[in-house]
C-alpha cells in the first residue's frame, strides 16, 4: 500500500467514526486504531495454510483447531454489531442445522445505525455460528460457516 493509500485509509476510518479499520489483501495486512493518538501498524499477511471459499468480504482463518476443510465461511463486510433477527422478540433468521439458498438473509450487521442484511450466497446447511447476538463483529470476521 503506498503513502497516499495509506493516509487515505487513515482518513476513511477517520469519516467513518471507527476506532479501528484494518485491511487484508494476499500480500498486505493493515490496521489503523484511532484515539488519542493515531497508531498505525503494518505487517505481512499470514499465508493461508488451505484455499477457503468465503461470501462477502475477507477470510478469517479459525485458531480454534476445529477442521473448516469444504466449508464456506461467510464474513462480515464491515464493522459493525451482529444480530441474529430483525428485532429482540423475533426469531433468528438461521439456527444450527438450516438449508439455506442464495438470497436467504442470514443476520443483520448494523454499522452507523444502518441495518444491514447479510444474504447467503451459497446453498448448503449452517454448521456453525461464530457470532453471539449483539456482539461488535470486524471487518472480515467469520460470521457463520456452511457445509455446501
Amino acid at each position: 500500500m503506498s503513502f497516499k493509500k495509506l493516509e487515505e485509509f487513515i482518513q476513511l476510518a477517520k469519516d467513518s467514526g471507527v476506532s479501528s479499520l484494518k485491511f487484508e489483501s494476499k500480500d498486505e495486512k493493515y490496521s489503523v486504531t484511532i484515539g488519542g493518538g493515531e497508531v498505525v501498524h503494518s505487517y505481512p499477511a499470514p499465508v493461508p495454510q488451505a484455499p477457503v471459499v468465503t461470501t462477502g468480504a475477507a477470510v478469517n482463518n479459525s485458531s480454534s483447531g476445529a477442521s473448516t476443510d469444504g466449508l464456506v465461511e461467510i464474513t462480515s463486510p464491515f464493522v459493525g454489531t451482529f444480530y441474529r433477527s430483525s428485532s429482540p422478540g423475533s426469531d433468528a433468521y438461521v439456527k444450527l442445522g438450516d438449508r439455506i439458498e442464495p438470497g436467504k438473509v442470514l443476520c443483520i450487521v448494523e454499522a452507523m445505525k444502518i441495518m444491514n442484511e447479510i444474504e447467503a450466497e451459497t446453498t448448503g446447511e449452517i454448521v456453525e455460528i461464530c457470532v453471539e447476538n449483539e456482539n461488535y463483529v470486524e471487518f472480515g470476521q467469520v460470521l457463520f460457516r456452511i457445509k455446501p
